[in-house]
């Protein structure tokens, strides 16, 4: 498929295939210019934002995020970038589901360039691709400040991984609790620049969650039929599916304590440096091998 082979479509704000979501915004844009098909309305949309620069923890983190939602048939909106934003829509596509790229130029040029072929993934999924401006924008910089408004607008909440503390994430989540939306934060390593400006949005009020079981429970979205967690073959299949060998440690040591398990303790008897424990902890945790409780870290 080449995209500038596609049709760009104008909706209007009066047209009632117009997001009603972004309607209610305080700035909605007066139309916007479409590659794809929307989503039916009906189907919730979340935003997952993030650092360009990130990790590959939270890249991984924003994937699986993506993919599990989009397995229940949630709307993933993110704007495209590299980084977060990349994962998420990746994620999305993985889970076989529908994810809305909005950009901050024209639609008959693809920023950046290097996704390009995701892009075209996107529309060929069933997904879309949407900007305010029309064909022939350039890439301005306040423009994509101005696009965070629609990426959180088209959401019913917005989640952040990994966001420093000058992260154009940060301005999303504002906007989104402007829009009175709900904004999630996973948290991360206490001294890691890419989460500073992440717990400060924890600090002023956005709501901590460590599972996907969190967004839904807060959302108060009920998903019929579905288990976040399906069985497996126990512990010993659970892990067969770890190849990290730091994260097969930490899993055997939860294991073999027989009960859970805090991270200051997990440290101790690993004898790993406390930013592997919370990594590796942070991918088990996000794969569901292993569970966050108030007691601990369990399996």
């Amino acid at each position: 498929m080449n995209l500038k082979e596609l049709k760009i479509e104008t909706i209007s704000r009066e047209n009632p295939d117009f997001p009603y979501l972004l309607k209610e915004i305080p700035n909605p844009p007066s139309q916007i210019y479409v590659l794809g098909k929307l989503p039916n309305e009906e189907k919730p949309r979340i935003a997952i934002v993030g650092t360009r620069k990130a990790t590959f923890e939270g890249r991984l983190i924003a994937k699986k995020i993506a993919q599990r939602l989009a397995e229940i048939k949630i709307v993933i909106v993110s704007g495209l970038a590299m980084g977060i934003d990349t994962a998420a829509h990746e994620g999305a596509l993985a889970g076989n589901g529908e994810t809305i790229a909005v950009l901050a130029c024209g639609l008959d040029a693809i920023y950046p360039r290097q996704n390009e072929n995701l892009a075209r993934k996107i529309i060929e999924s069933g997904g879309t691709i949407i900007s305010e401006y029309p064909a022939g924008t350039p890439i301005l910089p306040h423009q994509f400040l101005e696009r965070n408004r629609i990426v959180s607008g088209l959401s019913v909440a917005t989640i952040v991984i990994e966001a420093p503390i000058d992260s154009g994430a940060l301005v999303t989540a504002r906007l989104a609790a402007e829009q009175g939306r709900e904004v999630f934060v996973f948290p991360g390593p206490i001294n890691h620049p890419n989460y500073r400006g992440s717990h400060k949005l924890i600090r002023d009020g956005a709501r901590l969650v460590a599972s996907i079981e969190d967004i839904l429970e807060d959302l108060n979205l009920e998903i019929p039929n579905f288990n976040l967690n399906p069985p497996t073959g126990g512990q010993n299949s659970e892990l067969e599916k770890i190849k990290d060998e730091n994260q097969s440690l930490i899993f055997k040591t939860i294991q073999k304590s027989g009960r859970p398990l805090n991270i200051d303790k997990i440290i101790e008897l690993t004898k790993l440096e406390p930013r592997v424990v919370n990594q590796s902890l942070a991918v088990l945790i996000i794969q569901g091998i292993i569970n966050e409780t108030e007691k601990g870290y369990t399996i």
